[in-house]
């Protein structure tokens, strides 16, 4: 795919359009090209204000808030027993649960 450009033509557009279009495996009607390249102008026209602000000693993110890890320790811990994980069971065929075939 070809570098975005702060103008680009309307010809890149179209061929920007078809090349996503592509991609995302989709069909578009000559109408529907042409409303997504105007959208996709709209979008990269507004996008393209973003090279005006100045980044100068701005530290990259990940996140706009501090993050720290969520998980809980692993611990081990007993296994649920066989008749207890089986008690609501529909069918069961000896440590294993019956379920329908699926083809």
């Amino acid at each position: 795919m070809p570098e975005q450009s702060g103008n680009e033509s309307r010809t890149e557009t179209g061929a920007r359009v078809a090349y996503l279009a592509r991609l995302a495996r989709i069909a578009l009607t000559p109408e529907e090209a042409v409303r997504l390249e105007r959208d996709l102008e709209t979008i990269l026209a507004y996008i393209s204000q973003l090279n005006e602000v100045d980044t100068e000693g701005v530290e990259p993110t990940s996140h706009v808030l501090p993050m720290s890890n969520v998980f809980r320790e692993d611990r081990v811990e007993p296994c649920l027993p066989v008749e207890e994980a089986f008690a609501d069971a529909p069918d069961r065929s000896g440590t294993f649960f019956r379920v329908p075939r699926v083809i």
